[in-house]
């Protein structure tokens, strides 16, 4: 926070989203120093309430000041064996609670090499906004996190990162012409410093879900300016 400016944060929406035991101490820091940055959590339940240990809830959430939280994450559905029925449900759960899901999603190494991402990122599109009213759709964010490029060291080439966003764009389109530019799309996958100029100036990409330069506080604040 102290590497970003006024400017910086009348251009851009800033969050963070910590593990649930830092949301506090984020919230704390936030509010005593008057920063422009909103937080979240990295998940939700599809439970409001109930006997679920472990769980954590949209209420929880809220109660912490909360605006965003991820659904779908690559590494949710991977090794907790979430569905896109599973996303779809805990999006709704966030939205029922004031909180705006960014909702994942993107392809792994082998359907990227058998040409079928478009397909794969529709469908998978299709299913996690089952349901939702144009008016929910146009307040989400879509984050597009070709898995592949995830903590590899690799990054998907400008011309596929736009690729990918625009098809997205253009299956909300089909759904609401209207509402669809309203919806923000990220990039996710090895953003950094030196790419994030290249891929934030893309039409249809319209911020960054940032994973590991964001714990290098001085790369996420170059990202942000």
């Amino acid at each position: 926070a102290f590497a970003l400016n006024d400017d910086d944060y009348k251009a851009v929406d800033v969050a963070v989203l910590p593990p649930f035991t830092d949301i506090r101490s984020v919230q704390t820091l936030v509010d005593g120093d008057k920063y422009d940055i909103q937080y979240g959590g990295q998940d939700v339940s599809v439970h409001a309430s109930g006997a679920y240990t472990g769980e954590v809830s949209g209420p929880m959430l809220a109660k912490l000041g909360c605006t965003y939280v991820t659904v779908g994450h690559s590494e949710r559905r991977e090794y907790h064996a979430e569905t896109d029925e599973v996303v779809n449900a805990k999006a709704k759960a966030a939205l029922a609670h004031g909180l705006v899901p960014i909702v994942c999603m993107g392809e792994g190494l082998p359907v990227r090499q058998s040409g079928e991402q478009v397909a794969y990122v529709l469908a998978q599109l299709d299913a996690d906004l089952a349901g939702l009213t144009g008016e929910q759709v146009a307040g989400l964010v879509i984050a597009y996190e070709p898995v592949w490029a995830i903590g590899t060291g690799l990054t998907a080439s400008p011309e596929q990162a736009q690729d990918a966003c625009e098809f997205i764009r253009n299956l909300l389109r089909s759904r609401d012409p209207h509402k669809a530019e309203l919806v923000r799309i990220l990039y996710g996958g090895s953003v950094k410093p030196a790419n994030a100029e290249e891929l934030l100036a893309l039409p249809d990409i319209d911020g960054a879900l940032v994973g590991g330069a964001a714990l290098d506080p001085d790369d996420f604040g170059a990202i942000v300016a």
